[in-house]
């Protein structure tokens, strides 16, 4: 537990919990539109365009952009293969990144990472970087797990950023400039590494795969998560495969429909949490406008026209949907689509009512599961000394803040 601030510290211990604080000061309305547009709000054509408008060849846009995102300069002045004139004038229109970083947490055993990020307006937003050894089937990998909204507003019961109501969407360069971070970061551990020769040059990895299941609904602000996705994605910037891109949902079934007819090779998961509409209903007030029995026929049209496979994300809360009736039941909601299901222990929050199904149980479940040929990972959440959960972090800070 926190009990005051901690001074900054610029490097983290893998050998206990540690930590990174920033005293924040409050941005008011004035400032904030007096701010520099972020060069990050801007779509490749239209970086290209505007430049071309500056009076620079599209070749200038070329290297800008990745001189932005896959060399993740933080400023125009580092931008050597820009003329300097070229980097004073951009320094004079442009900012590039918007977040300030207000808190960071490492957990005890170094596999997770948490940063809450203040915005231009004061608002503040997390973001979790999950480390992940090699395994029987999967090499190690980094894994950048980034909000999509200033708070949320859809409720669910069991999730702190839902206990705190939507401030706001995020913008396009906001999404987009989370990943970037975590990238520098990613960058400079494989760097390190390769120092103590623990990796060699040509092993230099960043962040391999991103995930929208921070604060936010990602399909509540479609247009700017899309918008997002195709830039990470971009080969000649961060270029994250799009089967390394998984957008996560509540289930709001128009926007999955869309999502369907998108040009993108993306994993979808659907928050589930529950096989029927009665126990959803408690937890994820969605439920009432888009109940089970139209989600999972949203989901057979998704994965029938993709041919994608689907996940499920199964938060497990303790004698609420974890039984292994309910695990029966969901077996056969889910009998005949292709689907994988990840069970997950609930990170209790601090306004939260449940409680952790322990592991007994929740193999129990996953047995009632495999009855119906259902597969299904048990993961056991990282980063529970942190208040890795999402919006815990948020919630911790403005206690401790008063932000």
């Amino acid at each position: 537990m926190f009990t005051q601030l901690s001074p900054p510290l610029m490097t983290t211990s893998p050998s206990s919990s540690s930590s990174r604080s920033f005293e924040p000061t409050a941005t008011d309305a004035s400032e904030a539109l007096a701010a520099l547009p972020s060069i990050l709000e801007l779509s490749r054509d239209e970086l290209t365009s505007t430049m071309l408008e500056m009076g620079e060849k599209k070749f200038r846009a070329d290297q800008l952009w990745r001189s932005i995102y896959h060399e993740t300069a933080e400023s125009f002045e580092q931008m050597s293969t820009l003329s300097k004139p070229f980097r004073e004038t951009l320094n004079s229109k442009y900012s590039i990144s918007t977040l300030t970083e207000a808190m960071a947490l490492t957990s005890a055993d170094g596999s997770t990472s948490k940063s809450l990020y203040r915005l231009h307006d004061g608002e503040l937003i997390e973001t979790v970087m999950m480390r992940y050894e090699t395994d029987g089937h999967r090499r190690n990998r980094k894994t950048a797990c980034i909000s999509t909204q200033a708070g949320c507003a859809l409720g669910c019961t069991f999730c702190a950023t839902g206990q705190q109501g939507l401030r706001r969407n995020l913008t396009v360069g906001e999404i987009v400039a989370q990943v970037i971070e975590m990238q520098r970061i990613a960058y400079a551990e494989d760097e390190s590494q390769v120092e103590s020769g623990k990796r060699t040059k040509g092993e230099l990895q960043g962040v391999t795969n991103v995930v929208f299941m921070g604060m936010g609904e990602p399909l509540a602000n479609y247009k700017n998560t899309m918008a997002a996705v195709r830039v990470l994605n971009d080969g000649q910037g961060l270029n994250i495969g799009a089967r390394h891109i998984t957008v996560s949902t509540v289930g709001l079934v128009p926007q999955i429909l869309q999502l369907a007819d998108e040009d993108l090779q993306i994993n979808l998961a659907i928050s589930l949490h529950a096989p029927d509409n009665t126990t959803r209903s408690q937890t994820m007030p969605i439920n009432q406008r888009y109940p089970v029995e139209d989600l999972i026929r949203a989901c057979h049209t998704y994965a029938d026209k993709t041919k994608r496979r689907i996940f499920f994300e199964y938060v497990l809360l303790k004698e609420q949907n974890d039984s292994l009736e309910q695990a029966q039941k969901l077996g056969r909601l889910l009998n005949g689509l292709h689907c994988h299901v990840n069970l997950i222990p609930v990170n209790p929050t601090k306004e939260g009512p449940f409680e952790r199904t322990d592991l007994e149980a929740a193999k129990r479940f996953q047995s009632g599961l495999k009855q119906y040929g259902i597969p299904s990972t048990l993961r056991m959440e990282k980063g529970i000394d942190i208040n890795a959960g999402c919006g815990q972090l948020r919630e911790r800070a403005i206690d401790i803040l008063g932000a």
